[in-house]
């Protein structure tokens, strides 16, 4: 279905970013990886998608955080691949206080990686998508896009301005052939949450299982958790020519958490 097409993922060297990447490259999609970790084992990821899929497969190690260094990946795609096709916007990080002690700098990182990352890509990716008159933005928002949960202050605001931010290029690209849309997942099983599944269980004195059962009861009506397969299946479908008139919209991926 993409055979031809180039797409960049953000933040796809594990988790939800290389579900979405995997997905896409089984679509024949070629393949820009960013993120961070050990050079040895990105290389084996870069290479068994290139082998499994028989696409290209190029890895950018951007930070996310830098506006030079996320425009330049942009750049650099179109440079070597002579076009882009897909930008997925899936980097982000997480930090956890009250809002009285939330530290400024950890504010400040979120919201760089967060969200000023995404306005950086979409903002040099989108002359080369009209310039084509077809291109897919994907901005991965969360369920805390659409409502809050307490003590992530910079986390909420940041995927509330993404969803925002996707809204107004929907707007502003609509009938040039370029979509843009978010997707708001509840809990994906990724380290990230792993970590707080861990902190559960220690707390409470009780068994990971237990402890992950807990995290779903308290949001996710399914009490399953999403898998990044799943949310590389929703990308797809944004990409295809049955999403050709989906644009400025959020869609939930969350089991329920946002229909309560």
């Amino acid at each position: 279905m993409l055979k031809g097409r180039v797409a960049i993922v953000t933040g796809s060297t594990s988790g939800i970013g290389l579900g979405i990447a995997k997905e896409l490259a089984s679509l024949r999609a070629d393949i820009v990886l960013n993120g961070f970790g050990d050079a040895g084992e990105i290389e084996a990821i870069r290479g068994g998608i290139e082998r499994e899929h028989g696409v290209r497969t190029i890895y950018d190690g951007a930070d996310m955080s830098k506006e030079d260094a996320v425009r330049g990946l942009i750049a650099a795609t179109v440079e070597k691949f002579g076009r882009l096709d897909i930008l997925v916007n899936n980097a982000g990080i997480q930090f956890t206080a009250p809002v009285e002690e939330f530290p400024a700098a950890r504010w400040n990182a979120i919201l760089a990686i967060n969200l000023s990352a995404a306005f950086h890509s979409i903002a040099a990716a989108v002359p080369q998508m009209k310039k084509q008159c077809w291109g897919r933005i994907v901005n991965i928002a969360s369920a805390h896009g659409l409502v809050a949960s307490t003590h992530k202050a910079a986390y909420v605001a940041a995927k509330h301005g993404l969803i925002g931010l996707t809204k107004v290029v929907g707007l502003e690209t609509a009938g040039s052939g370029v979509t843009c849309n978010a997707i708001c997942p509840g809990w994906v099983r990724t380290p990230l949450v792993d970590k707080q599944i861990d902190d559960i269980a220690a707390q409470r004195g009780i068994s990971q299982t237990e402890a992950a059962r807990t995290l779903l009861a308290e949001k996710q009506p399914s009490l399953e958790f999403v898998s990044p397969a799943q949310l590389g299946g929703t990308v797809a479908f944004l990409c295809s020519s049955a999403a050709d008139q989906v644009t400025g919209t959020a869609i939930s991926v969350d089991g329920g958490w946002t229909a309560q």
